[in-house]
């Protein structure tokens, strides 16, 4: 699925892969449903975080 993502992305590339818009990204993150953190004052999310809300989001 994401074989050929980084190990690190950045909220537009998540933003990206999920088809959603940066307001909705931002809540997923304050919200806890995706785990990030902060460098540089710019999110940060890991391919492992991605993928946990991927599959547990699956319809």
């Amino acid at each position: 699925m994401l074989e050929n993502t980084l190990d690190i992305l950045t909220l537009k590339q998540c933003q990206s892969l999920l088809s959603i818009g940066k307001n909705t990204m931002l809540n997923l993150i304050h919200d806890g449903d995706i785990e990030a953190f902060m460098i540089n004052h710019r999110w940060r999310i890991t391919k492992a975080s991605l993928i946990r809300y991927i599959q547990c989001n699956q319809y």
